[in-house]
């Protein structure tokens, strides 16, 4: 019985170390994947800053917003990062609630997001890593740094990947200026966007107030998935608020929404507010 019982003493106290130090092996590829699409994505351009002309083709919503929003005589990025802290996260309408902290990136040159979940659930590391590269899109998600409880794939997957790439063009505005993505003025204050890539086709509408700050993105070309594996799609919008002025002089919101818009009641899913954005800028 001692045996034993120092058995499962050991085997707890290896699982809790392995918990508790930093490393693990989905962090890592997300590490790996980052420096390698660094070196990869490099983006030059001929003019390095933003010009008002540079956007002047444009509809009239996106002009306003990239020149009240700070960006105009700001250096063109090639690569945007933003953090997120202790955001509200829930697993699907009937899953579980998760306190999240998100990471992510997002590639100008080719259309390419990478992102990690870093949480735990009843005290046990869980991780995710969304990623949409090359055309391919997929999320994953590890319990216990080395237990895979999901990993989606598939063109409905790709396709949703490129639509939430799209939502967040507006945050790097280098992506406005690519033959990937076209617009069409929908009114004063609305605007459809389009992009296209490896086959794949997303398209949604930005929505401005009357400070043209953007406040929501909408589309219907992201699927919702049930933990049975169905596939349903249901409108999906991106809601953004409380645009503050950050230290580099241009204007984003803090608060971000992720909502799944149900025939009997909207869903938020992602409710986090952003702790910092930086950029990588182009050659």
């Amino acid at each position: 019985m001692y045996i034993a019982l120092g058995v499962l003493l050991f085997i707890v106290g290896t699982m809790l170390i392995w918990f508790n130090i930093s490393y693990s092996p989905v962090k890592k590829q997300f590490q790996n994947d980052i420096a390698a699409l660094l070196a990869e994505n490099q983006l030059s351009v001929d003019n390095k800053i933003f010009t008002e002309k540079d956007f002047s083709h444009l509809p009239t919503a996106i002009q306003k917003y990239i020149e009240n929003c700070g960006y105009i005589e700001t250096q063109k990025m090639s690569y945007l990062k933003m953090e997120y802290n202790n955001v509200d996260f829930l697993q699907g309408r009937n899953g579980p609630a998760l306190t999240i902290d998100y990471t992510q990136y997002n590639f100008i040159n080719e259309p390419c997001r990478i992102a990690f979940i870093d949480s735990s659930m009843f005290g046990i590391p869980f991780e995710g890593y969304d990623y949409y590269q090359n055309g391919t899109g997929g999320m994953k998600g590890v319990i216990a740094k080395a237990i895979t409880l999901f990993h989606q794939t598939g063109a409905d997957m790709d396709k949703a990947c490129l639509a939430t790439f799209l939502a967040e063009s507006l945050f790097a505005p280098t992506i406005l200026l690519q033959d990937y993505i076209t617009f069409e003025e929908i009114s004063e204050f609305e605007v459809r966007a389009t992009i296209s890539r490896e086959g794949q086709t997303a398209s949604g509408i930005f929505t401005f107030n009357e400070q043209y700050e953007m406040i929501s993105f909408s589309t219907n070309d992201r699927a919702a998935r049930g933990t049975d594996g169905s596939i349903e799609y249901i409108p999906w919008s991106a809601l953004c608020s409380d645009y503050q002025l950050s230290e580099n002089g241009i204007k984003y919101p803090t608060k971000f929404q992720a909502v799944w818009n149900y025939p009997d009641g909207d869903f938020v899913y992602f409710d986090g507010v952003i702790s910092e954005v930086s950029y990588g800028y182009v050659q």
